[in-house]
C-alpha cells in the first residue's frame, strides 16, 4: 500500500446489453493477486486497488473509501473523485443517481453517510456532540451552481470562489443545509441530484453534463471538556455547542463528468458546446 495522500483505484464495468449485442469484448485484463491491469498486448498500469466488474458496491467502499471516512471522522479533510470517460459508471459507482434505491445498489455516498451517522450517534452516547451541514454544487459550463437552491441561480450571480485573507480559496454563496438525521442527508442528495443537469448522448441515455460536489461539513465537540448550552428543550435533548474547542473537517465527493469524444456521442449544438467545456475542465485538472 502507498504512503501517499492520494490513493487511485479503477473499477472495471461489465459489458453494457447495447456492446453485448454489438459483440464487442473486455480489452481489459486483471492481474491475479496484484493491483495491475494489462490494456492490449503490453500496456500495464498499476493502481493501488483494482476492482473486476463483478466486484459489488460495498465491498469496493470497504477496501477503498471506508479509511478515508475514518479519517474524516478523525478531523481530517478528504476528498472521494470519480474520474473516467462518458458512460463508464461513475454516478453509479458515486452513488449520487437517483435509480439506486436497493442497499446492495447503493453507491460511495450512501454508504458513507450511513457510516458517518452510526459512528456519530455511538460517540454521542459518549459524551460528544456534533454538528453537520452538508453542501451540493454543480459546475456547468464554467458556471457554479447551487443545487440545494437552485432558485438563486436565476436572477442572481450564484455563487463564486474568491480568497480569504490568508490566501485561501473560500466559496461564496453556497447554501449550507443542517442535517438532524441521517435520511436529511439523503434527502438533500436527492434532492441536488435531480436539479442536476443530464441529457441524453449516443453513449449515454443519462450522460451528467456537469461536474458534481457534494461536501459533507461536520464540527465534533466533547461535552465532558466545553460549556454547552440548550436552545430550549425542557428535556435537554437538543443541546448545542459554545465556541470552545472542536474538531472541525469536512469530506468531498466529487462526480466528475465523463470525457467524451463528439464523434462517438453524436453530440450536437449545446450538447457539443458541453462536452468541449467538459473536456477542458478535465484537461486542466489533469494539468
Amino acid at each position: 500500500m502507498s504512503s501517499s495522500t492520494v490513493r487511485v483505484a479503477l473499477r472495471i464495468r461489465p459489458l453494457s446489453p447495447q456492446e453485448h449485442l454489438n459483440g464487442e469484448t473486455e480489452c481489459v485484463t486483471q492481474l491475479p493477486g496484484v493491483p495491475q491491469i494489462v490494456i492490449g498486448a503490453d500496456r500495464a498500469f498499476t493502481f493501488d486497488h483494482v476492482f473486476a466488474s463483478e466486484v459489488g458496491q460495498e465491498q469496493m467502499y470497504d477496501d477503498s473509501i471506508k479509511p478515508l471516512v475514518t479519517q474524516f471522522l478523525q478531523g481530517y479533510n478528504a476528498t472521494v473523485l470519480a474520474y473516467g470517460q462518458t458512460g463508464s459508471g461513475k454516478t453509479f459507482s458515486m452513488g449520487t443517481g437517483l435509480t439506486q434505491t436497493e442497499a446492495e445498489a447503493q453507491g460511495v455516498v450512501p454508504q458513507a453517510i450511513s457510516e458517518i451517522w452510526s459512528h456519530l450517534e455511538k460517540r454521542a452516547q459518549g459524551g460528544l456532540t456534533y454538528s453537520i451541514d452538508v453542501s451540493f454544487l454543480e459546475l456547468y459550463n464554467e458556471d457554479l451552481i447551487d443545487l440545494l437552491n437552485p432558485r438563486a441561480a436565476v436572477g442572481s450571480r450564484g455563487p463564486t470562489i474568491r480568497e480569504d485573507s490568508r490566501g485561501n480559496m473560500v466559496l461564496v454563496g453556497v447554501e449550507r443545509m443542517a442535517a438532524q438525521k441521517q435520511s436529511d442527508i439523503l434527502e438533500y442528495l436527492h434532492q441536488g441530484a435531480l436539479s442536476r443537469t443530464t441529457a441524453s448522448t449516443d453513449m449515454n441515455r443519462t450522460s451528467s453534463r456537469s461536474h458534481a460536489i457534494f461536501t459533507i461539513h461536520l464540527r465534533q465537540q466533547d461535552r465532558r471538556s466545553s460549556t454547552l448550552y440548550s436552545n430550549g428543550d425542557a428535556a435537554g435533548e437538543n443541546v448545542g455547542m459554545d465556541g470552545g474547542p472542536s474538531i472541525v473537517s469536512k469530506i468531498h465527493f466529487v462526480d466528475l463528468a465523463g470525457s467524451e469524444r463528439i464523434k462517438r456521442t453524436g453530440a450536437a449544438g449545446d450538447r457539443a458546446k458541453e462536452g468541449i467545456s467538459i473536456n477542458a475542465g478535465l484537461l486542466a485538472l489533469g494539468n
